[in-house]
């Protein structure tokens, strides 16, 4: 049975979901909020891979830093936000050579968003 695109409930879900995601990226307040969790959920991703690309397990890497597996599960578990720029400099020198730690800090003007007290 094939559906006609007023017919098919998925896809106008998804059409929906999206005009309603972009509409709530309008709003600077939001948009912030949505990046400030982008940018969380990425981090756990980004230690686990950077882990598998050293070949270290959990446990391995948790007895190069002095910690439990617990701790380094907890580190790269998602959603966590209490990573501080001394933990993260000594995950990134455990993995070993070639990996590197970058904090980057852009303007509003780099991501196209206007300052939340500039008039638009």
């Amino acid at each position: 049975m094939t559906y006609g695109k007023a017919q098919n409930p998925a896809q106008d879900g998804k059409q929906s979901y999206e005009r309603w995601k972009n509409s709530l990226l309008e709003n600077p307040e939001y948009q912030a909020v949505y990046e400030e969790e982008a940018a969380k959920s990425e981090l756990w991703l980004q230690l686990a891979e950077a882990r598998h690309a050293a070949g270290l397990t959990q446990a391995e890497l948790a007895e190069r830093l002095g910690v439990s597996q617990a701790q380094v599960s907890r580190i790269e578990q998602q959603g966590y936000d209490a990573h501080t720029i001394r933990t993260l400099r000594r995950y990134v020198e455990a993995l070993g050579e070639g990996f590197s730690l970058e904090v980057r800090i852009t303007t509003p003007e780099e991501t196209g968003h206007p300052h939340p007290s500039t008039p638009t």
